[in-house]
């Protein structure tokens, strides 16, 4: 059966019924439509769990990194540390059950520490040009490149700093056809502050790599910069870039990013008063969020915890401003969260990072599942 969310996570006003024992319901609103004031890392809602499980789509898995879908019953996924692409087909019956086959090992990929085969990206025109664009780490650098499924990857931008740890690496198209990739700063936070480096930074770019005409830097791919280590990109229905952001000690982040802001880091973690540096949109402790993968369903974003295992959803105002408080979902009942994905259906993938050598590996780990909004399911076929 595929259902279809009527409404996304953490608004829902429907009671269901959870196999893991959910409980559901509506987060308290601010009713002027205005950030809630975050002077410091915001405290875990105490609002109610807001989504449901609704099976397992694959598993037995390498540290799944990032999902991407091909068509409505065919999604591909990228495997940190062995190097793979793996593909998985839907049923389009309710009786069969998801196919995962291996699709290509990406032979330069060195995975060690926090690098690997990570960011995964389709092209906007993939029904004309079968042309896919990878994230991923090799014995020199973190590099971007775009190939055809089974092809030998052609490196479109090479010499992105690499470390074992803070190595970005999320990739994604934006509404205007634009590639952008997540990149941290290798260890190094100097670094974000530099114009002229890679490091910490959100770049932009077109398929060829190359920086187009109206980027805020002259002939640069930087778009932003003042980044620890960006891990999702997200865009809401404004068409408004919205970014997680592993802080240090202080404060994880979403970031709304506008071209050519400096949002601080390492000089500022979390909010500050001065005017030289954006604020976040939101924080968090880092013991309870170290966020990942982000995705929009409708107004809400959603993010995928790694340290705080659990999904958060942040409502948005058509103004790009924060609905009452961040939302938990599924906290604690998978383990350590990473990529997070809106199928075609309406539902939602998430995949598990418990073998990531910080995590607790389940039975059947790493996995990915799907899930369904919480409120009244629509359109079941």
């Amino acid at each position: 059966m595929i259902l279809r969310a009527s409404r996304t996570l953490g608004v829902a006003t429907a009671v269901l019924v959870c196999a893991s024992a959910c409980a559901f319901g509506e987060p308290p609103p601010d009713s002027s439509g205005e950030p809630p004031d975050l002077p410091s890392p915001s405290e875990s809602s105490d609002a109610p769990d807001a989504s449901v499980m609704s099976g397992v789509v694959a598993e037995n898995l390498e540290v799944p990194w990032d999902i991407e879908f091909l068509d409505e019953q065919t999604a591909i996924f990228t495997e940190r540390d062995s190097a793979t692409i793996k593909r998985v087909t839907m049923p389009k019956d309710e009786e069969g059950a998801p196919k995962v086959d291996e699709v290509q090992v990406i032979d330069d990929v060195e995975a060690s520490g926090e690098g690997g085969l990570m960011g995964l990206a389709v092209s906007p025109d993939y029904e004309s040009d079968d042309t896919i664009f990878v994230y991923y780490t090799t014995a020199q650098d973190n590099r971007i490149a775009k190939l055809k499924l089974g092809e030998d990857p052609d490196p479109i931008v090479t010499g992105i700093p690499k470390s074992e740890n803070h190595n970005g690496g999320q990739i994604d198209f934006g509404p205007d056809g634009y590639l952008y990739a997540g990149t941290g700063d290798a260890g190094d936070g100097e670094t974000a502050q530099d114009k002229d480096e890679l490091a910490g930074k959100i770049l932009r770019m077109d398929e060829k790599g190359e920086a187009p005409s109206d980027n805020p830097f002259d002939d640069s791919l930087v778009y932003s910069y003042g980044h620890r280590n960006v891990q999702g990109l997200a865009w809401s229905e404004n068409k408004e870039l919205f970014a997680t952001e592993f802080g240090g000690d202080k404060a994880d982040e979403i970031n709304k990013i506008e071209a050519g802001s400096n949002y601080g880091w390492p000089k500022i973690e979390g909010n500050t008063d001065n005017d030289s540096y954006v604020n976040p949109v939101v924080t968090f402790k880092p013991a309870e969020a170290s966020c990942s993968g982000a995705s929009f369903a409708d107004s809400v974003l959603v993010t995928a915890c790694l340290r705080g295992e659990k999904l958060y959803t942040v409502e948005f105002t058509k103004k790009g401003t924060v609905v009452g408080k961040p939302a938990e979902s599924l906290s604690g009942e998978l383990g350590r969260l990473r990529a997070v994905t809106e199928a075609p259906d309406g539902s939602l993938w998430v995949s598990t990072s418990n073998k990531d050598s910080r995590g607790e590996p389940q039975t059947g780990d790493d996995k990915i599942v799907r899930i369904i909004a919480g409120g009244s399911a629509e359109g079941a076929t």
